[in-house]
């Protein structure tokens, strides 16, 4: 059985995480007090798998981890 593989910008996000000693919950959290959409661990798995597409999210998600546009 083969789970969802994460996009090339979610390997990004993960890696970048790992980089800083951060969780997925930090960036979650960071998320959800900067836009103010909730953001929780299954719909950010979602974002970072090609799952949903989230433009305001991604947005808030490359501004707070200081990632370049694709």
């Amino acid at each position: 059985m083969e789970g969802c593989k994460y996009t090339d910008f979610g390997l990004s996000v993960k890696t970048d995480l790992l980089k800083r000693g951060k969780t997925q919950n930090w960036l979650e959290q960071t998320v959800t007090d900067r836009t103010g959409l909730f953001v929780d661990s299954s719909y950010m798995y979602k974002i970072l798998t090609g799952q949903r597409s989230a433009p305001k999210i991604v947005a808030a998600i490359r501004e707070i981890l200081n990632l370049p546009e694709a």
